[in-house]
């Protein structure tokens, strides 16, 4: 039988406590360590990291109070907060080791101990270990990316005045624990935004936890945000929590959440409301303290005038509204745009730095872009690599059209069906296929503009 790959630690001022408890666990874990002088502990935790602790609550020189039992956990727990400890005590002082799990033990064994018992005990700490170490790692994490939060707008590329004012806001917004509602056309970077939201805010410690509604089936929806009980359905073989419970005490991100159907919608309206969840196959609520964050390209305002979406959820999210700019409304950004992923993928590829003429510029800056900054990224990534030389040219970049052709796409000599056709087609794919918007911007409702598209088979 292999043994476990664990690191475990006795520190015991009894020989034949420290001779019994290594004969029985090396059995059983790769490493096992002894130690009769607990002022070692300092140095052996800072040479090598434990997974389990079993510190005896007195020592010789203080045989019945567990102050030395105490003042050693406190150290231990000072070098390493995810230590596991387990007290070693007699009979006698059962009350005291009660006391050292208020103070921050994991559990405690009494002497002497039954094999099976401390076998089952370890195995258990280990797994609060486990759990405490991952923690650690992703409060680690994500302190990393939160390292340049006074500097928090330094990975958002844009001079415009459009982008000025928009980080204005956020940074007004993000001292606040008020629930932001994002809006914009699909690839303007409304994730980064939010993540630039929170960097900025007294959550930045905690986690950002993003939820892509669109992607998330209706038979899914209530297990993935608010988690499950052990049994709650055929594959729910442990319990487990959703995305709202891993984002207590910092940020949920709710991405296209125009695309959450209505019965799904008071669900969420009601936790919402209550900042409570209930995992599915539990009656128990759990408080939640998260900042809400969603996100849409989807006309909201229209979609409640029509009944798709509720209008008490709509005021529950939108505490603040922003609404990022299309990549064709702040042209002046995209030249550090260009050069910044122009560095990116050469660098990703090991070419030398490519650079951009004026008249690519220009043609770039003419572009109507209806993929946004994501469509930009990946025209200059293709570039990159299709380019011969390392000066990028116009035909170095894939372009259909640019602002300039739009303003000319009439044909010559035509009927007025033909251009309605056409003008409805140009609209409808100006928009990326939003129906809302196009009807908007042709002064139609939706049902003309639907009728109009069947009509013309478009």
């Amino acid at each position: 039988m292999s043994k476990v790959k664990a690191r475990i630690l006795i520190v015991d001022d009894d020989d034949d406590v420290l001779l019994a408890a290594k004969m029985f666990l090396r059995q059983k874990f790769q490493i096992v360590h002894t130690e009769r002088n607990p002022e070692t502990i300092p140095d052996l935790l800072k040479s090598e990291s434990y997974d389990v602790i079993l510190l005896d609550m007195n020592f010789s020189r203080d045989a019945t109070s567990g102050t030395e039992g105490f003042r050693w956990l406190n150290k231990i727990l000072e070098i390493d907060p995810a230590a596991i400890v387990i007290f070693i005590t007699g009979y006698g002082d059962v009350e005291l080791a009660v006391q050292g799990i208020k103070e921050g033990a994991s559990h405690f064994i009494l002497k002497p101990w039954d094999n099976q018992k401390l076998l089952a005990t370890i195995e258990s700490s280990l797994k609060i270990r486990a759990s405490k170490v991952e923690l650690e790692n992703l409060r680690s994490a994500n302190k990393i990316l939160s390292a340049d939060r006074d500097q928090v707008f330094s990975h958002i590329i844009g001079n415009s005045m459009a982008m000025k004012k928009v980080l204005k806001t956020v940074e007004k917004v993000a001292k606040t624990d008020a629930n932001v509602l994002i809006l914009g056309e699909n690839g303007t970077g409304k994730e980064v935004i939010a993540r630039a939201i929170h960097r900025a805010s007294h959550r930045s410690g905690n986690m950002f936890i993003s939820v892509d509604l669109g992607a998330i089936t209706e038979t899914l929806f209530e297990s993935e945000l608010f988690g499950y009980k052990k049994g709650a359905f055929t594959d729910a073989r442990e319990d487990r929590s959703g995305r709202f419970e891993a984002a207590s005490g910092g940020t949920l991100f709710l991405d296209e959440i125009g695309n959450l159907l209505p019965t799904l919608q008071s669900k969420l309206l009601r936790v919402l409301q209550s900042r409570k969840i209930v995992r599915l196959g539990s009656n128990k609520e759990i408080p939640v303290d998260v900042r809400l964050i969603c996100a849409t390209n989807m006309p909201l305002y229209e979609m409640v005038k029509e009944n798709i979406f509720r209008q008490d959820l709509l005021y529950r999210i939108n505490t603040v509204e922003i609404t990022i700019p299309p990549l064709r409304e702040r042209a002046e950004d995209i030249e550090p745009l260009v050069n910044h992923y122009l560095e990116v993928y050469c660098k990703k590829y090991k070419m030398p730095q490519k650079r951009i003429n004026v008249g690519t510029l220009k043609r770039l800056q003419m572009h109507n872009w209806p993929g946004n900054i994501r469509e930009l990224q990946h025209a200059v990534e293709r570039a990159v690599i299709m380019s011969e030389g390392n000066m990028l040219e116009p035909d170095d970049f894939f372009m259909t059209e640019t602002r300039e052709d739009q303003e000319d796409f009439f044909p010559v000599n035509t009927n007025l069906e033909d251009t309605e056709k056409l003008l409805i087609r140009k609209v409808v794919d100006k928009h990326g296929g939003n129906i809302s918007r196009a009807a908007k911007e042709l002064g139609l409702t939706r049902a003309s503009l639907y009728r109009r598209i069947e009509k013309y088979g478009l």
